[in-house]
């Protein structure tokens, strides 16, 4: 017996003020999924205060009690959650996830060429107006000429699939016009094709120097003297309380984003959740339950296997991104790393909390520039912003890295 469509994904608001809205998601399983979905949930700026989720290896059922934004669109929340889940079609047996066979035809990229008067906080209020509009950021190159004028380069491919149209583009451009008002000097939007996007794509490997620099932490295992991390994160695993199952358990302190650092992990280990229930207790202190198999069904007993898992969920969950801030000479450079997924899909809104805590700071972007690249045997999306020299030399380094990580964990 199917599921109807509306009944794939029910949103219930909240009974009064102040309790949080209530997600279900009833459909086909597949490896992954608890994953896409907190990772649309995290897009939308919804918190995961508590879930659950139990599946039979074929069907899954899932809630999430979320806390959620003034202006939370939620009919737009519930189309991409329904896209996400498998068809009830799939439900003859659980799909895993393999990224050798999965090769879906990549999205159309478009190119925005804007010049403008520069200010302080554009760039965050041109990619506020990118993201509402779901218009993805895949690339980015700003630049700052002498007479304070900016030339903005935004590689970036429709959620709706739409932006080839005239009525898209003139959306489009309305939008950033309103937030730009009479500083535009010149907009333009063309499609690109794979030579160009191939042309503008960074070199796939960093400068030794700067990856040094964001990743000395996981090239030495040794966490920074003053943390840019979460609070101390436990795993445990545990065999002998299911005969099927491994159970994971894991205590640490909430941030944005923590059940999607979970569920991207476990899904590039291609590992499936049965059941698995999260909650938030007094002082942001988070607890997980997972019951897990591997994807021959059979739990984890190989100690080498357990080892590697569980440090990969600790570092994930220590650090789910890297954020430092050096000197180039006489220039300040601020630098973000954020771990992609085998899938090739990155943590949305990165640029959009980088750029947000350095308005609050009253600092200037000279150039800014997005490119995704290899460190070793994972792929990074390495964000490398330079600031500018009047703005950025008044306030201490630290200062930036400490605001733009608390806001990237939503710890503002």
């Amino acid at each position: 017996m199917g599921t109807l469509h509306d009944d794939v994904v029910i949103i219930r608001p909240s009974e009064k003020e102040g309790d949080p809205y209530v997600i279900t998601v009833n459909c086909p399983d597949k490896t992954g999924l608890g994953s896409d979905l907190c990772r649309i949930l995290l897009f939308f700026g919804l918190s995961i205060v508590r879930g659950d989720v139990s599946t039979d290896g074929k069907w899954c059922y899932i809630v999430f009690w979320v806390v959620c934004k003034p202006a939370t669109r939620w009919e737009l929340l519930k189309k991409r959650l329904v896209q996400a889940c498998p068809s009830c079609s799939s439900a003859s047996g659980i799909s895993y996830y393999r990224s050798e066979l999965q090769s879906p035809k990549p999205p159309d990229v478009f190119l925005i060429k804007l010049c403008c008067v520069d200010r302080k906080g554009l760039l965050h209020d041109l990619t506020q107006v990118l993201s509402s509009l779901e218009l993805n950021i895949q690339k980015v190159k700003v630049s700052t000429t002498p007479d304070g004028t900016v030339v903005d380069l935004f590689f970036i491919t429709d959620t709706r699939e739409l932006l080839h149209t005239k009525n898209r583009q003139e959306e489009t451009y309305k939008a950033l016009e309103d937030v730009m008002q009479d500083a535009v000097i010149s907009f333009n939007i063309e499609k690109v094709g794979p030579e160009i996007t191939a042309c503008s794509q960074a070199s796939p490997y960093l400068p030794s120097a700067i990856t040094y620099d964001i990743f000395n932490l996981e090239m030495s295992n040794d966490l920074p003297s003053v943390s840019l991390t979460s609070n101390n994160v436990c795993v445990t695993m545990d065999n002998s309380l299911s005969p099927a199952h491994t159970l994971v358990q894991i205590v640490c302190q909430d941030h944005k984003g923590l059940l999607y650092d979970i569920m991207r992990t476990l899904k590039d280990y291609n590992i499936q959740i049965s059941y698995g229930r999260f909650y938030i207790k007094q002082g942001r202190k988070c607890e997980i339950d997972l019951f897990i198999m591997q994807s021959d069904g059979k739990k984890i007993v190989d100690p080498s296997k357990q080892t590697a898992l569980s440090s990969r969920l600790k570092m994930e969950l220590l650090q789910p991104l890297r954020v430092t801030v050096v000197s180039r000479g006489p220039d300040t450079e601020l630098l973000v790393a954020n771990p992609v997924e085998l899938s090739s899909k990155g943590r949305p809104l990165v640029f959009y909390d980088i750029t947000l805590a350095l308005k609050m700071l009253n600092t200037c972007i000279f150039s800014a520039e997005i490119g995704r690249h290899m460190i070793r045997d994972r792929e990074w999306e390495v964000y490398r912003i330079l600031l500018d020299e009047g703005a950025s030399s008044s306030i201490p380094r630290r200062k930036v890295e400490e605001e733009v990580w608390k806001r990237l964990m939503g710890w503002e």
